[in-house]
């Protein structure tokens, strides 16, 4: 039986055991997808479990999706670009690091038929996942992208990375046609973001890369404020099917019952 992980910490909000294994039973493979909970140090011997195939793929979430680089063999060129790894997988001995967060941004916006081109772009965070929406955003043709992080240290990395993109200051909120919440602040129902929307206007995209629970405070905040809100689970959605698509080479479906799988 092969054996998948996703690793993170915290990670028990995941939702990604029920998705792939639900894949897994529909395509009739042998094998089992878990979740695990790592620190830093846990991260060398995960790797060498992949090299000796005692694990056969992984999947990577906050807080590792930087930490992991230096383990690796190999990036492919969108890890590279966007110095930001979610998927891993063994190939020819070398264990690769993938990013499929880009694809699954991209696909999850073209669903919800929301045209970025000529747009302005707010994204709270700074995260691992921050790089691959930038990314992302840039092949959909944005106008404007701005970044806020309460550490400022770590907008200023994402800055190393796309010297074209404009830092905020916490607190602050620009003039913006779409704005994404990509921190964690909305795992737990109690978290609040503490920004003023009130002079946003209306008709603007609230998008939240959070998908449990499926409404945020963030969310609520632009929904009363009359913004159209998404939640993060298309994009968690198409993101895991590149994944499963790379490591079994089969394309999963997509369909209603896969979207009632995340309902929480």
């Amino acid at each position: 039986m092969k054996r998948y992980l996703v690793i993170g910490n915290p990670i028990n909000h995941s939702l990604s055991p029920e998705l792939h294994n639900h894949w897994i039973k529909q395509n009739g493979l042998d094998a089992i997808y878990e979740k695990k909970k790592l620190n830093n140090n846990d991260l060398a011997d995960l790797i060498l479990s992949v090299k000796e195939e005692n694990i056969n793929g992984v999947n990577v979430t906050v807080p590792f999706k930087n930490a992991i680089i230096p383990y690796l063999d190999e990036l492919s060129n969108e890890a590279k670009k966007t110095r930001s790894v979610n998927t891993i997988y063994l190939k020819n001995k070398k264990v690769i690091g993938h990013n499929t967060d880009i694809e699954g941004f991209e696909k999850a916006i073209q669903k919800i038929n929301f045209n970025l081109k000529n747009k302005k772009i707010f994204i709270l965070g700074a995260g691992g996942v921050v790089p691959s929406i930038i990314y992302a955003s840039i092949k959909m043709g944005f106008s404007e992208i701005m970044i806020s992080n309460r550490t400022e240290r770590k907008a200023e990395e994402v800055k190393n990375i796309f010297n074209n993109i404009k830092l905020v200051n916490w607190g602050e909120t620009p003039d913006f046609d779409v704005i994404i919440n990509a921190t964690s602040l909305g795992l737990n129902q109690s978290d609040k973001i503490n920004l003023n929307f009130n002079k946003v206007g209306k008709n603007k995209l609230f998008y939240d890369v959070i998908y449990n629970p499926s409404e945020t405070n963030f969310l609520k905040s632009g929904k009363k404020l009359g913004n159209k809100c998404e939640n993060g689970k298309l994009m968690f959605i198409y993101q895991a099917f590149s994944a499963f698509k790379l490591w079994h080479g089969i394309e999963p479906s997509i369909n209603d019952a896969t979207l009632k799988l995340l309902d929480r």
